[in-house]
């Protein structure tokens, strides 16, 4: 068994070494990169070390467990070059503020934003060098908000985040019998109303602005428990009453990653468009998404939204695979322009890894 301690000791000796050779030349990645004025993030080129090492792991350590310890290893030496900055929807303990510990790793600089149109605007003014914001839920659908804010900002996706949503009943004690109420915000609660119904018969409910807000408010009263996500019960103190309450357990929300530079091409890229359609003609529509049929592009996604300039006149969004370079996809966007009152590429970006 001593032996046994001691190797694992000289191994563990030898892994700090290792990882204080790579903060060194990551350093010195991150002095060319500054003179060269070039981002310290680059999704793709993150996730070419994930799948290259996913690919070689022989085991027995977990394949699964690689991407989690070699992405704070990254957030760790990037803070070594200049850091990164990220604005998210705060406060700290929402699931914004989880994905943005998933992309960026917790070395990041995470500046908690009170709306959606604050996160763009500090990356807008260079505030942030990264914003993370929710663009749909697999049950809830689109997150309105922000595809309206990109019809008027400049800045462009450089990648995707797919954040698994699992509610925790979170108290200070862990007891389900001392919880005399419930707060979380109104989208948990109603996603969680079996359980409650079955588990809290007749115990209050209570809204509140955040899961965040709701596991602070059960940090200050030992009768309060708060349905909020695993990384708040951390960060307040609190213990689980139950794991995993959710209704549903296939439930996940996608986030984008926001910047002012576009991310360069990957392995396996997206793209993300929107367009107004002539309205005045029939079979716009059918007209605008048939270069992407003609050239063997796979849409993914379409959604609508109002423009809120003039009644019943739409923006259609839409997500496809390929990268804007590509041949195919230049193809069909130079098809799309003329038949199209606007078309505006917002980002070709990797494609999330599935939650």
């Amino acid at each position: 068994m001593d032996g046994a301690r001691r190797n694992i000791d000289e191994i563990d000796d030898r892994i700090l070494d290792l990882l204080n050779d790579r903060a060194r030349l990551n350093a010195e990645i991150g002095r060319l990169k500054a003179g060269e004025g070039s981002t310290s993030f680059v999704p793709s080129r993150e996730l070419e070390i994930f799948e290259r090492l996913e690919g070689a792991n022989a085991g027995p350590f977990p394949t699964s467990a690689i991407r989690n310890v070699f992405r704070e290893i990254i957030s760790a030496s990037i803070s070594l070059q200049r850091g990164v900055s990220v604005s998210y929807l705060g406060p700290r303990g929402t699931y914004s503020h989880q994905a943005a510990i998933q992309q960026f790793g917790q070395m990041a600089d995470l500046l908690p934003a009170t709306t959606f149109a604050d996160i763009f605007e500090a990356v807008e003014s260079e505030r942030a060098e990264f914003g993370v914001v929710p663009v749909e839920n697999s049950n809830e659908g689109v997150v309105s908000h922000t595809l309206d804010l990109f019809v008027e900002s400049p800045l462009t996706i450089s990648a995707e985040i797919h954040v698994a949503v699992h509610h925790d009943l979170l108290s200070l004690s862990g007891d389900l019998a001392e919880v005399r109420a419930v707060y979380s915000h109104p989208q948990p609660l109603a996603q969680c109303r079996r359980w409650l119904e079955l588990n809290l018969t007749g115990v209050p409910q209570h809204s509140a602005h955040s899961t965040a807000e709701a596991a602070e408010m059960a940090s200050r009263d030992a009768t309060i428990a708060a349905i909020a996500s695993p990384v708040a019960a951390g960060l307040y103190g609190l213990r689980a009453v139950r794991s995993g309450i959710e209704d549903n357990s296939d439930n996940t929300t996608r986030f984008l990653v926001i910047s002012r530079v576009p991310s360069k091409r990957s392995a396996r890229d997206i793209t993300s468009l929107l367009f107004s359609i002539k309205r005045d003609q029939s079979g716009a529509l059918y007209k605008a998404l048939e270069p992407f049929a003609e050239h063997d592009v796979n849409l993914t996604r379409i959604e609508s939204r109002p423009t809120r300039v003039r009644a019943w006149e739409y923006v259609f969004f839409c997500d496809f695979e390929g990268h804007v370079d590509d041949e195919p996809v230049a193809a069909a966007i130079a098809q799309l322009e003329p038949r199209c009152d606007f078309v505006k590429v917002l980002g070709s970006y990797p494609r999330a890894e599935a939650s």
